[in-house]
């Protein structure tokens, strides 16, 4: 189950998302090259990204900020991509272009101190821009819990579209990587989910200033806790399994 659109485009050009999406991008295709060398990426990830043992001894707090724009593969990085592009751009409407910029880098950096401090002698290095993104994700639950998000879920060979509030998605979303962090070993490497839970709530607090600004419940009063922008026609089309048109009969039958 995984978000494709929000209902919702922003009132003005999201460039600091342009920026970041264009940066993470970039930045992964610089060393695509070598992603098949072990040796190499190995020692690419060693030299920036997170390595928690290693910053808990005082070394290389860089690697907090570095990590955020590195992925492990083209899944990694397309998946995070795709939920900056549904959430971020309502968020730095709101925000304006610059506050957005810090916020995602405040929320980054938040993400990557807590998955530190969850598995303080890991020497398992950690890229992503997860941590941020979860961030982002946190700020948009407080500012328009009731926007439409569209979700795929896919079993198998049944798929279908679901248009539900954001509310739901996020807050499954969140449960999800709360439990994982609960269950999961910080030192066995995967996926970082106390980076993810963490994240969320750096970005959650931060928004509370901006939310309180605005009136606080009355916001939510006013927008009917959507972003403050006519919603965009989007047919669904609730599918259950793949069709296909027949065409006409060849002459073998």
């Amino acid at each position: 189950m995984f978000p494709i659109r929000d209902h919702n485009p922003s009132g003005r050009t999201p460039y600091v998302v342009y920026l970041l999406m264009a940066a993470n991008i970039l930045i992964f295709l610089s060393y695509w090259g070598i992603m098949d060398d072990a040796r190499l990426i190995n020692r690419f990830f060693f030299d920036w990204a997170i390595i928690p043992a290693r910053i808990e001894d005082g070394f290389r707090y860089d690697t907090l900020l570095t990590s955020m724009f590195l992925h492990g593969g083209f899944m990694h990085l397309a998946g995070n991509m795709l939920f900056l592009w549904i959430f971020g751009d309502n968020l730095e409407d709101e925000m304006g272009h610059v506050p957005f910029l810090l916020f995602y880098i405040a929320s980054g950096l938040g993400a990557g101190l807590i998955h530190v401090f969850s598995a303080p002698d890991s020497v398992v290095p950690t890229v992503g821009a997860s941590g941020a993104i979860a961030g982002v994700m946190g700020g948009y639950l407080l500012m328009f819990p009731k926007a439409r998000v569209d979700i795929l879920l896919i079993l198998i060979v049944y798929f279908r579209v679901f248009s539900i509030p954001a509310f739901v998605m996020l807050g499954v979303w969140l449960g999800m990587q709360f439990l994982g962090s609960l269950s999961s070993d910080p030192d066995a490497g995967g996926v970082a989910y106390w980076a993810h839970t963490g994240g969320f709530a750096v970005g959650f607090v931060l928004c509370l200033p901006l939310w309180l600004r605005r009136g606080g419940a009355a916001y939510w009063n006013r927008t009917h806790g959507h972003p403050p922008h006519p919603e965009r026609s989007v047919e669904i089309a609730y599918t259950r399994i793949p069709r296909t048109r027949r065409g006409p009969k060849g002459p073998w039958g």
